[in-house]
This record gives C-alpha cells, sequence and structure tokens, in this order.
C-alpha cells in the first residue's frame, strides 16, 4: 500500500527529529530553513516538540534576498555577515541543543555574480562561524542536514517537465533517497545504519596507510591520518546523543593525511557550491598540497575555493561509497552536495572531522596536524567515484589488497 504525500511528508520530518537528530526530551531545537520550505519545517517543528523539545526555533533563508546583495550591494561590503544569525547557531549549541538545517537553494543562483564578493562573504562567515563549526566537527553537538524542493533547483533537476511537475517529481526522488517513502522509515533506516557500521568496523580494523584510486583519467593515492578512524551512518555525542548528521547517507568516511596524497584526481560528477555549478574539475596533488587546479566550468569559484586558506590546499576527508547506491541507481544527479555525495566516493578539500583521529577532539590544531590531520575555514566535498574506479588498500608493509572494485566494495 502506497503513502500519500503528507504521509511521506510526516515520515521525513519523524526522520529528521528521531534518526537524524536523535532528539532528547528537554533539549532546545534550532530549526535553518528557506522559506519555500515551510511545509516541511513546520512538520519538523511539530515532531521535534512531539520527542520533548523544551524550545524550537526556525531560522528562515530566502534565496531571493541572497541574489539581491550579491547583485547591487556596493563593493568592499561583502565582508559583513549578520552575525546574530550564526550567533543563534552557537547558542544553541552553548545550551545543549540541537540544529536541524534544511538546505534547499537555486544550484545556479550565484552562477552570474562576481566570484570576489561570494569568496568574500564566504571566508568572514567562516572565520565568525568557526566556534560553531568546530562543535560540529568534534560531534559535540546533535546536528542534521536535510533538504527539500524549491521550483528553480526542482526545474533544473526535471528540465523537460513544468514547474509544479518538476517539484513533485523531486519530492518523490527526496522521499525514495531518503527511505521516508517506507511505511516504517526509522525501522529501515536502523537497519540501514546498521550495514554502515558493520563496514566502518571492518575499515578501521584493516588501518590501512593509504588508498589508491584508479580509473579513467584519475591516479590518485590518499595517505590516511596517523591512528585514522572512520566514520559512517550514526554518531555518538559527548553526552552520549546518538544521531545522524545526514540523511540520507551511503558514505563512510575517514580523515587523510594533509602530506600524503599524490597524483590526479577527474571529478565524476558536477559539483553545486555557493549558488555556482562547477564540472570538469581535475586536481593535482603533491606530498598533500594541490599543484595544479582546472575546471571546464567554475574555473574562478575553483580558484577561490582553493585559495580560502592554507588547508584548502590540501584534503580533510575520503569517502567510500557503492556505485550501487540507492541513489546512484536512480541516475538523478541532484545539484546538491548532500545528494550527489552518496551516489559516488568522493574527497573533501579542506578541514577534517577531529574525530577521524583517535583522541583528535581534545588535541591542539598542531597535534591534530602531526597525525595528518587538516584546519581550514572551509570543508568542500566533490565526487570522484563511479562504476570505473577501483580502490586499493595499502597496507603499513605496502602490500595491497583491493577494497573496491568497478565502484562496489570487495571487503
Amino acid at each position: 500500500m502506497s503513502l500519500t504525500f503528507e504521509e511521506k511528508l510526516q515520515n521525513y520530518a519523524r526522520l529528521a527529529v528521531r534518526v537524524g537528530l536523535g532528539l532528547h526530551e528537554g533539549q532546545r531545537v534550532l530549526v535553518q530553513a528557506p522559506v519555500d520550505t515551510a511545509p516541511l519545517a513546520r512538520a519538523v517543528v511539530r515532531e521535534a516538540y512531539a520527542a520533548g523539545a523544551s524550545f524550537v526555533d526556525v531560522r528562515w533563508d530566502d534565496d531571493a534576498v541572497q541574489l539581491a546583495r550579491f547583485e547591487l550591494a556596493p563593493d568592499g561590503t561583502f565582508g559583513t555577515i549578520s552575525k546574530w544569525r550564526v550567533d543563534a547557531e552557537i547558542e544553541t549549541a552553548g545550551d545543549g541543543g540541537a540544529v536541524i538545517a534544511i538546505r534547499a537553494t537555486n544550484p545556479n543562483l550565484l552562477g552570474g555574480v562576481d566570484a570576489e564578493r561570494v569568496a568574500t562573504h564566504q571566508k568572514a562567515l567562516a572565520a565568525y562561524r568557526k566556534p560553531y563549526t568546530e562543535q560540529v566537527m568534534t560531534n559535540r553537538l546533535n546536528w542534521n542536514l536535510i533538504s527539500a524542493p524549491i521550483s528553480d533547483w526542482a526545474e533544473l533537476m526535471f528540465p523537460d517537465s513544468a514547474a509544479d511537475e518538476a517539484v513533485e517529481k523531486q519530492w518523490d526522488a527526496i522521499f525514495a533517497a531518503t527511505r521516508a517513502d517506507r511505511e516504517d522509515a526509522v525501522q529501515a533506516w536502523q537497519e540501514h545504519l546498521a550495514t554502515l557500521q558493520r563496514r566502518r568496523e571492518v575499515l578501521n580494523a584493516k588501518q590501512y596507510s593509504a588508498l589508491h584510486f584508479r580509473g579513467g583519467e584519475t591516479d590518485l593515492t590518499v595517505g590516511l591520518a596517523d591512528d585514522h578512524l572512520w566514520g559512517g551512518g550514526a554518531a555518538d555525542t559527548p553526552g552520549g546523543i546518538t544521531f545522524t548528521a545526514n540523511i540520507p547517507t551511503e558514505e563512510v568516511w575517514t580523515a587523510p593525511h594533509r602530506e600524503r596524497v599524490d597524483g590526479v584526481v577527474v571529478s565524476t560528477k558536477p559539483l553545486s557550491y555557493n549558488g555556482t555549478l562547477l564540472d570538469g574539475i581535475r586536481i593535482t596533488f603533491k606530498d598533500g598540497r594541490i599543484t595544479g587546479a582546472t575546471a571546464s566550468t567554475g574555473q574562478a569559484t575553483l580558484e577561490k575555493m582553493i585559495d580560502t586558506d592554507e588547508g584548502s590546499h590540501r584534503l580533510g576527508e575520503v569517502a567510500l561509497v557503492p556505485n550501487s547506491s540507492p541513489i546512484s541507481r536512480s541516475g538523478l544527479f541532484f545539484f546538491n552536495t548532500l545528494y550527489d555525495e552518496n551516489a559516488a566516493s568522493h574527497i573533501a578539500i579542506g578541514n577534517a572531522y577531529r574525530f577521524n583521529v583517535q583522541g583528535g577532539v581534545d588535541m591542539n590544531v598542531e597535534d591534530f596536524n602531526a597525525k595528518g590531520g587538516n584546519d581550514s575555514l572551509t570543508h568542500v566535498d566533490w565526487m570522484i567515484g563511479s562504476g570505473e574506479i577501483d580502490v586499493d588498500g595499502i597496507a603499513k608493509d605496502g602490500t595491497r589488497e583491493p577494497v573496491m572494485r568497478a565502484g562496489e566494495f570487495v571487503i
């Protein structure tokens, strides 16, 4: 028996709160949502109160307002940010609360504006937001990221459909990718999370010194941080709250060694980054640092992203995703990293998660970097996996064994 739209929407909100946030009774919640996603935001608010939230607040965003600023505001003003918006995150986290973000934007929103304006704003925002980002990167609060259709995005995904039909198709795609279209969606997620846990346990036991990606034009060796730990699926806060940061999620990931990445890697899917679409990314690494970077589309934006700081010239994440993941099997390109990174193995430029190194949560930056971790104001995932990519695990003694073949796990 198929579910109605309202039942799927309620399932989705329940997943976000119960599985995503793992909300505990008495916690306050901050919901960040575009105005166009109000129906989902309202459902999340009601579900959060039903789960025992003490207070739920909503911070609204709007594409049109953001675009107006980057098109019309005077030069020299883009280092100014809305501090109160970040303060809401910091205050919620400091109060032991939970944060849920509904991310939905037109992937091409800022494609026609000056890349320098966007880069200046993003750098200022990231610098002020770093105290909150550090809590996210160390799992000190339970947080969750989901998405919902908006017309401009839906029409980009389904260009041959009228606006209303495109939004309907996008809802169907999101419900399928998140398992919200199943009658017992929470149980389906618990089974899926158990699979990811088993996979990360196998990789943690292996303790490879490096992974070698090979296929197409990619030939990349990614050294792994000393005493690295694999993540995937659910995680725990220091207070014992189990949460799942991304819905959907199909990946297991860990920290590369900031000085042991060598070779060439080519993107297998486009990347939507800050309202600009980047495609045909090709990057060369030497001793962990980017020595060359090109893109067939979005070159200026790629260069600004890499030049954010020293850490953005290195990697902060390497993730493995089977080519047979539900999102990959759908054949859809979402123009949204939350979904597209779960269709393909990927790497991330910039900051590394502290919990991907044993003891990393309590280390200072210098000690974390000495283990191979990476510190940066940015963290940008982009896709490098496909059915053509093989991955070998390289042991500390130099021996090799297959981890993935033609994009599928063999361990």
